[in-house]
């Protein structure tokens, strides 16, 4: 099926850019469609918290930012360039494989697994990639691993393997080796929900100092409510592939206008 790509953009410019756009992005698991024209804007510096049912879509948005899923119509921006297109000959095409690597690069992502390397330190984890694939030197790559580490309160623990370190030490190294990339966005898959109750707050603490040092725009799916109601400055409920209602946390949690929204919270609070 072709697609009529005249409609988008070939980059999007002003000084309102959003740093994420999703412009009608549809995706289809055979017959099933698990997002149905989605638009979202995510503004630079900005903490967007996607919540919603099982199958609604939310990880699927994330795994078409880090470029894990195809997507079958729309567009997806980020920092003003097509992720999931680009430019030939005046008009939009698929992207290619360079240069879904060139924008993925900018994208930095946390699962819910921490899916560190397990033959690694806490600081090979964080400077494999800067070597790697940024081409810093060890000496270069080094002293920003341990200024990560640092951040996140992981510095004495620089030579510990994954194994040696409990779930909430594995996720905040786990955030440092994402942000080792210098990302300008960064993704959170339930990060806090393989963690005890006790670890979350200080995994929480991590994540709201990030904002404020590296103006990082977020975006992140979790279940828990209280975990988003603190950290975000937007929450979006997700339902059938679609935004049903987004709003401030105090508004969406306190307020809902939705009845999806409300039956919605109303289970999962029950719940916790």
């Amino acid at each position: 099926m072709k697609h009529d790509m005249s409609q988008y953009p070939l980059r999007l410019e002003g000084d309102n850019m959003p740093m994420v756009r999703f412009q009608n992005v549809t995706k289809k698991y055979g017959q099933l469609t698990v997002l149905d024209g989605l638009n979202l804007d995510v503004e630079e510096g900005e903490m967007v918290t996607i919540i919603g049912p099982s199958g609604s879509g939310k990880t699927t948005v994330l795994r078409m930012l880090m470029t894990l899923e195809k997507i079958d119509g729309g567009v997806i921006y980020v920092d003003g360039e097509p992720l999931t297109h680009m430019e030939k000959n005046g008009r939009l095409v698929p992207a290619n494989e360079a240069h879904l690597r060139r924008i993925r690069s900018k994208i930095g992502m946390c699962f819910q697994h921490f899916n560190l390397f397990p033959h690694m330190t806490a600081l090979g984890n964080c400077m494999e990639g800067p070597v790697q694939v940024l081409g810093l030197s060890k000496k270069e790559a080094e002293a920003r691993a341990m200024e990560l580490l640092d951040l996140v309160g992981m510095a004495e623990k620089r030579d510990q393997h994954p194994s040696r370190l409990s779930g909430g030490q594995q996720q905040r190294v786990a955030i440092a080796r994402a942000l080792a990339m210098r990302p300008k966005v960064m993704l959170f898959d339930e990060v806090t929900s393989a963690l005890d109750p006790e670890v979350i707050s200080e995994v929480t603490n991590v994540i709201r100092g990030l904002v404020g040092k590296y103006n990082l725009t977020m975006l992140m799916v979790t279940h828990q409510i209280g975990f988003a109601r603190e950290i975000s400055d937007r929450v979006c409920f997700f339902f059938n592939g679609q935004i049903e209602e987004q709003g401030a946390p105090e508004i969406l949690f306190d307020s809902p206008q939705k009845e999806r929204t409300q039956q919605f919270l109303s289970a999962v609070l029950e719940s916790n």
